[in-house]
């Protein structure tokens, strides 16, 4: 994960008219090469998403924990306290200016006009994490990763709505390669569970609106990546909490007969780090890089969570067909990333 203490830089700066017809055309077509540090990040949304995402199916079906919205609040709470605390304690700060967050004296929280400016993205953020939570449940884990690949189309197509982001054939075909392997590998596995193949399907759409909101309400909020969670969570928390109050989920959480056992604690306190720490390298990916990107990271991410999801809870039998699905989209994750990295 990155420091801390790093300042988030967000490019807001746009090219000249001149530009635009030029070199800011190349650009919107191709993006530029990353960076290393969003090398860095890239590494770390891979390596927390992988342990979440193994973290949140133990608690839901080794468990049979029965909400997954009160573990999405639990994993809220625990974010802004986090976030409290280092402010407190000058060790982050929530502005993206070039402050340094041990000497910044200025207000400890946000504005009001701040918070509200950044309410679409609480939404698209409160949205992502309850269809996320729950279609963990309801397919086993090698099928939601196969079926979650297919986000990158989802976030391509709505970069192309929002900002008119257009792509090189070399990356289209990478992606198109990336779909092909998830069909081919889910084909034997289309009529498992229609509501948990929705579910997941949903869950791909909210997470395409959340990464390009991310891009627009991150570049003209003036917050850095702390900023940006904080103001989330501080106007999801009181609506999630109402919600899992009137659908009764609080109720079911007290009389959970598993809530004070230690390994279930372990385990919903490891969740709640980890989504932390989740949350802020998705920001950070997000930013630094691109929405498709951050996508793609989540493919790349698919190879340790399918080995290990297989390992802790089963599912379903590797055959060769399977197998071969699951190649042909990390081959195309690969082409994709090194596309990026190079600026191809």
């Amino acid at each position: 994960m990155v420091p801390s203490t790093e300042r988030l830089s967000l490019p807001v700066s746009d090219p000249s008219p001149q530009q635009r017809g030029g070199a800011g055309e190349q650009r919107l077509f191709k993006g530029s090469a990353m960076t290393t540090r969003g090398a860095y990040a890239a590494v770390s949304y891979m390596s927390c998403a992988v342990l979440l995402v193994l973290f949140n199916k133990a608690a839901l079906s080794s468990y049979s924990f029965p909400s997954a919205n009160v573990i999405t609040l639990f994993q809220m709470i625990c974010s802004c306290s986090f976030l409290y605390v280092l402010r407190c304690w000058k060790l982050i700060s929530f502005s993206s200016g070039d402050i340094s967050p041990l000497t910044d004296n200025s207000a400890r929280f946000v504005s009001l006009q701040t918070v509200i400016h950044t309410s679409p993205l609480a939404l698209t953020y409160l949205l992502y994490m309850l269809a996320t939570m729950e279609s963990v449940r309801g397919v086993n884990v090698p099928m939601y990763t196969t079926l979650r690949r297919t986000t990158v189309v989802f976030t391509m197509f709505v970069e192309f709505i929002l900002v008119g982001q257009k792509y090189t054939r070399s990356v289209i075909g990478s992606v198109a390669l990336i779909v092909f392997g998830a069909f081919v590998a889910g084909s034997r596995d289309l009529s498992f569970d229609a509501y948990g193949y929705a579910v997941v399907f949903l869950s791909n759409i909210t997470t395409a609106i959340y990464l390009a909101t991310i891009s627009r309400v991150g570049k003209s909020s003036g917050l850095n990546s702390f900023g940006l969670m904080w103001c989330n969570g501080i106007l999801c928390g009181p609506v999630l909490l109402f919600w899992t109050f009137i659908r009764g989920d609080l109720r079911m959480t007290m009389d959970f007969p598993y809530l004070f056992a230690p390994g279930f604690l372990i385990v919903l306190l490891l969740s709640c780090v980890l989504a932390f720490f989740l949350n802020y390298s998705i920001f950070l990916n997000t930013t630094l890089n691109s929405a498709v990107t951050q996508t793609i990271c989540g493919n790349l991410k698919d190879l340790f969570t399918i080995t290990l999801g297989w390992m802790f809870f089963g599912g379903l039998p590797f055959d060769l067909l399977n197998v071969i699905g699951q190649l042909l989209g990390f081959v195309g994750s690969g082409f994709y990333a090194y596309f990026k990295l190079f600026g191809k």
